[in-house]
């Protein structure tokens, strides 16, 4: 017998003697004997005794018997009886009773892990019986179908799901990963394309026709109605190309022409195109300037200079020498893209062709201009009259050569000084303010009742009157004047922090117009001043006095009225009588800083005080 059987049958015989026994009812008489068990054999080698069977007689005497799965054999033996027949029933393992029989033992072989109970019934010849649980047995199962085992199965399928699951993810995010860097890689690649084809494109268009035609598949036609065109011809040059060698005379194009370029693109003029030895561009176009005149008649003079130092250079050298020809002129055009594959932007009109015959009708190494271009910048440039010249097509027409600058607008180079250029800013003012009312019109929220394009052209006009009532010099002029035109630019688009919207809009817009960072800084303080009410500067009263004008005003009661209405519908409520004491107590507070508009009042404080009382009945 095996140490393991051995225990087993120890603790068998333990468990019989200690555990107590359970009431049962009989359906026998208390006089007859009462079945027991008397052992109970394990594989066939292992045996459990059971004694002191006499103390069932009315209870039932249930043993509990715990075995490995290897001792699954057991055989049940009763104490022996004459006459008595059995029923047995292993619960757990049988599906019914056995038949009646008198052997007083049953036999179990394999039986499966569980938990069983032994039961019997019994008839005696006295028809006496019963029914009897009598042993509790429970047969352990392999160690690998434990109920421990069972948990740490599932827990280490759990494990595994969960490791795949991860693994999954991290192949699934390394692929997403390795995706989203194609995926990056090609949108990089195709923005630089992108930026390459638009970049092209408005090399050979102007920028917002360029970004209309990628948007709509095409461009309109404009018709613009202050535009300078300018022509430029090589003289002689069917004579110097025959004698000239193709390869050297198409270098020597290009550079001209790659200098004009560089020329026209720092004066902000449109380049049409080239034909030949022929170049053209245009200033006013795309974008709108009272100053384009001006603008290409620089450009004139220098592309005139730098040919005219070549020329002194081949000269010196023995060599054959370029000279150019320039004609410009003022008018409308229409101007647009022709072409469905080869686009080509373009200029039509007479203006173009008037400007044609100024280049034609000129001389060498001359810039000749025709009267209506000659009226826009007589003030910048010195001019000799030519007289009336008679032009194809067009019968005489008066000319005029442009030999440079006024002498008290250019520095010791010929080129323009700060007079000259302040002179052209006080121009550019003129495209400003009508920039931004335009801006206004098109763009501002329709709640802005107060602080409108309507607001913004009397701060102005205010400031250019208060201006030059006080003599202000014009370099600050021109900055007070680009302040008072901003100033309540950035209510369009943050009503909560306009000084800082304002200040924004005046970085972005200014250099565009040719204006320098030391204009830029100086509208921002300005503008700063204001809205802090700081005033350390004539520039800082007249502004002030400009922006509270409305106070003095006869419309004063309507246009404080607006201003509630604004603040009401931005979220800044403030009840009607609180808002009249806050008017009157602006206006006791308030005084015109500047004589000048002091004096342009036209209703004093206790009228305007007056007319709120009644207001507010």
């Amino acid at each position: 017998m095996s140490h393991f059987v051995r225990l087993n049958f120890l603790f068998g015989i333990i468990l019989f003697s200690v555990l107590p026994h359970a009431f049962a009812v009989q359906t026998s008489y208390d006089s007859e004997p009462t079945p027991s068990i008397k052992r109970i054999l394990i594989n066939g080698d292992s045996v459990i005794f059971i004694s002191d069977s006499s103390r069932l007689q009315h209870n039932e005497f249930r043993q509990n018997i715990v075995l490995n799965y290897r001792n699954n054999n057991i055989r049940f033996e009763l104490q022996p009886a004459d006459s008595i027949n059995y029923q047995f029933l292993l619960e757990g393992f049988d599906r019914e009773w056995s038949s009646w029989e008198s052997i007083s033992f049953k036999e179990y072989t394999n039986l499966p892990a569980g938990r069983y109970l032994f039961k019997i019934r019994y008839i005696s010849s006295g028809n006496s019986g019963g029914e009897i649980s009598l042993v509790s047995l429970r047969v352990l199962p392999l160690w690998y179908f434990s109920r421990l085992a069972i948990i740490l199965y599932l827990i280490g399928f759990l494990l595994i799901v969960w490791a795949l699951y991860d693994l999954l993810n991290l192949r699934f995010a390394r692929k997403l990963y390795m995706l989203e860097q194609i995926i990056n890689k090609r949108t990089e690649d195709l923005i630089i394309e992108k930026e390459k084809t638009e970049a092209l494109l408005e090399n050979v268009l102007p920028k917002n026709t360029a970004s209309e035609i990628m948007e709509k598949g095409k461009a309109t036609k404009i018709k613009y109605n202050f535009v300078t065109v300018l022509f430029s011809d090589i003289q002689g040059f069917t004579r110097i190309a025959e004698e000239m060698n193709p390869e050297v005379l198409i270098d020597e194009l290009d550079k001209f022409f790659f200098y004009f370029d560089s020329v026209v693109e720092k004066f902000g003029i449109e380049k049409i195109k080239t034909i030949g030895d022929a170049y053209m561009c245009a200033g006013g176009i795309p974008e709108k300037n009272r100053t384009n005149p001006v603008e290409v008649i620089l450009a004139a003079l220098e592309m005139k200079g730098y040919m005219k130092k070549l020329k002194e250079t081949s000269e010196l050298e023995g060599m054959k020498y370029w000279d150019i020809r320039i004609g410009i002129h003022t008018g409308t055009v229409v101007a647009g893209v022709v072409g469905q594959k080869k686009l080509s932007y373009d200029i039509w009109g007479d203006t173009v062709n008037t400007a044609s015959r100024m280049e034609s009708s000129g001389e060498a190494g001359k810039i000749n201009i025709s009267g209506t271009t000659y009226e826009f910048v007589k003030e910048f440039f010195t001019c000799e009259f030519r007289g009336k010249m008679p032009v194809k097509y067009k019968g005489e027409l008066e000319m005029y050569f442009v030999n440079g600058i006024i002498p008290e607008l250019c520095d010791k180079n010929g080129g323009p000084n700060r007079k000259f250029i302040v002179k052209m800013l006080m121009i550019k003012l003129q495209d400003i303010e009508e920039m931004i009312i335009k801006m206004f019109d098109d763009e501002a929220p329709p709640n802005l009742y107060f602080h409108n394009s309507s607001m913004v052209k009397n701060i102005s006009n205010q400031v250019e009157l208060l201006s030059r009532a006080e003599n202000l010099p014009d370099e600050e002029f021109i900055n007070l004047k680009l302040a008072s035109v901003f100033l309540l630019t950035g209510y369009m688009s943050d009503y909560e922090k306009p000084m800082e919207a304002s200040l924004r809009l005046v970085e972005e817009i200014l250099p565009v117009y040719g204006f320098s960072q030391e204009n830029v800084e100086a509208v921002k303080k300005i503008i700063r001043n204001c809205f802090t009410d700081h005033q350390e500067s004539l520039s800082d009263n007249i502004l002030h006095d400009a922006r509270y004008d409305y106070l003095g005003r006869i419309d004063y009661m309507k246009l404080t009225d607006k201003l509630l209405r604004e603040r009401t519908e931005y979220g800044k409520l403030i009840d009607n009588k609180t808002w009249i004491e806050f008017q009157r107590k602006q206006l006791s507070d308030h005084q015109f800083i500047t004589k000048t508009a002091s004096l342009l009042r036209s209703v004093t404080v206790v009228d305007q005080i007056a007319g709120l009382q009644v207001y507010s009945e």
